[in-house]
């Protein structure tokens, strides 16, 4: 185990799960801290740099060695995962114990995405709307054009993607969804889910009291 490994600040962790990296039974590492505050977060303990009970990668590393030929895959997700500095070390040492790699992002920070390329099976990209709702969304100026040279990114790389649209109250309506899944088709996103918001504990409780926008017909992914 290398000490820079050691140092990713984990928040969580689920020892089974079918629905984070399609098609594959694995455990999800959540990791701690966010440079966005998006309206409709409903994992506000995992936004600080620093959670108050923290996980350590030792111990991680032990529950996969138990898990070496049950799991198929080992997810990180937050928060961000991208922002801790460790992200490709903890990557490298579960990918060398046969385990594939998933990645939870919303693409804050495309050149770290890009040094993660040789360790990652399969994505889970957050496209939150177009590059202009970004600020309104994330509370962060110029977050949108992050997230979209990350999504140009991955599409140029060929890695295996799933691009997730978070629907919640107020925002958006159905013909921006529509809108915006024909810009992700042209560019070549072949599989594009929507995602219900859940409005029980999110950032912006207010949210809660405004009427859900999400199309009758729309294919949900989960509730997230």
């Amino acid at each position: 185990m290398t000490p820079l490994a050691q140092s990713l600040r984990i928040g969580g962790l689920i020892p089974i799960t079918t629905i984070d990296y399609p098609g594959e039974l694995s455990a999800v590492v959540f990791c701690q801290g966010c440079p966005w505050r998006c309206r409709y977060c409903h994992n506000g303990h995992l936004l600080p740099t620093r959670g108050r009970d923290q996980i350590p990668w030792s111990d991680v590393r032990t529950f996969l060695e138990g898990r070496v030929g049950l799991l198929d895959a080992l997810v990180f997700s937050g928060g961000e995962p991208t922002l801790q500095a460790a992200l490709p070390a903890a990557m490298c040492e579960a990918k060398s114990m046969g385990f594939k790699i998933g990645l939870h992002t919303a693409g804050p920070y495309p050149a770290r995405l890009r040094s993660l390329l040789p360790f990652i099976d399969w994505v889970g990209l957050d496209i939150k709307g177009w590059p202009l709702d970004y600020p309104t969304i994330t509370g962060v100026p110029g977050s949108g054009e992050m997230a979209w040279q990350s999504l140009e990114l991955l599409l140029e790389a060929g890695v295996t993607l799933q691009v997730r649209t978070t629907v919640f109250p107020g925002f958006s309506d159905g013909g921006d969804l529509s809108g915006l899944s024909g810009k992700l088709a042209a560019l070549g996103v072949r599989d594009h889910v929507l995602q219900r918001c859940r409005t029980d504990s999110i950032l912006a409780p207010s949210l809660s009291t405004i009427r859900d926008s999400l199309p009758p017909a729309a294919p949900v992914l989960r509730v997230d």
